[in-house]
């Protein structure tokens, strides 16, 4: 009996599947959705090695520590997902505040289809971890430094196109990610996409500024006004 298993053809055999690369990113897929559903914390090595199908040798071989795992999250998943959502999107539109309304609008319709809110990714490790570990302090800073800066680098392409001569890219680009990311944390927690939509339409408001020496209010510019289309 021994004799004819031995001598079967090769190709009968089972092969041995060797695809670390595929392993790795199983790993990252199952670490990036445990930390947006539960924590960095609540996520032990031990629930993430059972969810992904590896050992804890095959884990270590690309992801020394719990810490090191998270890092590597952070800088591949949660910097992409920010870069998918809203860095491609904004370069890509016709101007700053028409890219910062589609992503919004964009968000909210995905949130609905969805049926839940897990949050902004980056806003979530921001709030559990910047206090935990400065090089997690600094990874996370450097993706919101990145968006910051990609939207304000699009506003002060508008105003070489002739645009925008009153806005401050900088302060404008900090106010939306401000905006968005409060938006998106009562969002979670209201676990209503609606949330979003009213942040929009209150960027898009014209509200009265505080009058000077009794005189009466101006009005001041919507922070997302509605270009005319000539």
């Amino acid at each position: 009996m021994s004799g004819e298993i031995a001598a079967q053809p090769r190709s009968r055999r089972k092969k041995r599947t060797n695809d670390p690369e595929g392993m790795r990113r199983r790993v990252l897929d199952v670490a990036e959705d445990s930390f947006q559903a539960r924590g960095y914390h609540a996520s032990s090595l031990g629930d993430l090695m059972a969810a992904a199908g590896v050992t804890g040798g095959a884990l270590h071989h690309h992801f020394p520590t719990k810490k090191a795992l998270a890092l590597a999250v952070i800088e591949e998943r949660v910097a992409a997902a920010v870069e998918e959502t809203w860095i491609t999107p904004v370069r890509a539109a016709p101007s700053a505040r028409e890219g910062v309304r589609a992503v919004f609008e964009a968000v909210a319709v995905e949130l609905e289809q969805q049926g839940y809110v897990r949050g902004c990714p980056l806003n979530n490790l921001a709030h559990e971890l910047s206090l935990a570990d400065d090089e997690f302090r600094l990874a996370l800073a450097d993706i919101f430094a990145g968006w910051r800066q990609a939207i304000a680098d699009k506003m002060r392409d508008d105003q070489e196109a002739g645009a925008e001569g009153g806005t401050d890219p900088d302060r404008f680009a900090a106010l939306i990610v401000a905006a968005y990311s409060g938006a998106m944390s009562m969002a979670k927690t209201a676990q209503d996409s609606e949330v979003l939509r009213e942040c929009l339409k209150g960027l898009e408001s014209v509200e009265p500024s505080p009058s000077q020496s009794g005189l009466p209010a101006k009005r001041r510019r919507r922070v997302l006004r509605r270009q005319t289309v000539r």
